[in-house]
């Protein structure tokens, strides 16, 4: 499942974008009003309010090609997602049993197809709204916690929830999954994906698989 399709789908905008489903906080802050947030809740949104920033001038009119928008894009997705992280949970147990060289030419490409997806769902002129909850809230595994966000449109701001949880590591927080509507993993949606390209241990079967979608993203 492409998670971000099912977000254009269901707020009827032109763009891409094992846990429990997040609380629900009723007041929904704007990106840009970050000071309503407390200091500690604020270092975990942080990473968000920059992707979301990103995905803002992304979208923007007249900002560029698609190879133009995913260079414009690449850096606040390596500051935000813990692509390592992501790349594990969605192979699943095999990804451990990967050589080093394996691991690199998978992250790499799943790198690439990470900021292809956005870069073909937030095509310019989309108009995509972002607001994120003041509150940051525990997840109910761990000491993961999760940012409630909404990406809606001029039309209907509150638009589909999307939730970030969010770990913290050597390079601060960072997200290490999707939830869209607080409870749909996007994890877990691209092992079932995954698996069946790693089937036998075939990693080239994975690699040229992510290189057609991010073919596909390209194109559309």
């Amino acid at each position: 499942m492409n998670i971000m399709k099912h977000v254009l789908k269901t707020t009827s905008l032109a763009l891409c974008a094992g846990l429990m489903a997040a609380p629900v906080v009723p007041a929904v802050l704007p990106i840009h009003a970050a000071h309503a947030a407390s200091a500690s809740d604020a270092q975990v949104q942080e990473p968000i309010k920059s992707l979301y920033a990103a995905l803002e001038r992304v979208q923007a009119k007249g900002s560029g090609s698609f190879e133009q928008r995913s260079q414009m894009l690449a850096p606040a997705i390596d500051h935000a997602y813990n692509i390592e992280a992501v790349l594990a949970s969605s192979i699943g147990p095999r990804y451990a049993g990967l050589s080093d060289d394996q691991k690199q030419t998978l992250l790499t490409t799943f790198r690439q197809f990470t900021i292809a997806r956005y870069v073909s769902s937030f095509k310019p002129g989309s108009d995509a709204r972002f607001t994120i909850d003041p509150t940051v809230t525990p997840s109910p595994a761990g000491n993961d916690r999760i940012v409630v966000t909404h990406i809606g449109s001029s039309d209907d701001p509150s638009g589909t929830e999307i939730n970030y949880v969010m770990r913290s590591g050597p390079k601060g927080w960072q997200i290490v999954d999707v939830l869209l509507n607080a409870h749909i993993s996007q994890v877990a949606a691209q092992r079932a994906d995954f698996s069946s390209a790693l089937s036998g241990g075939n990693v080239q079967k994975l690699t040229n698989l992510l290189q057609k979608k991010i073919k596909t993203f390209s194109e559309e």
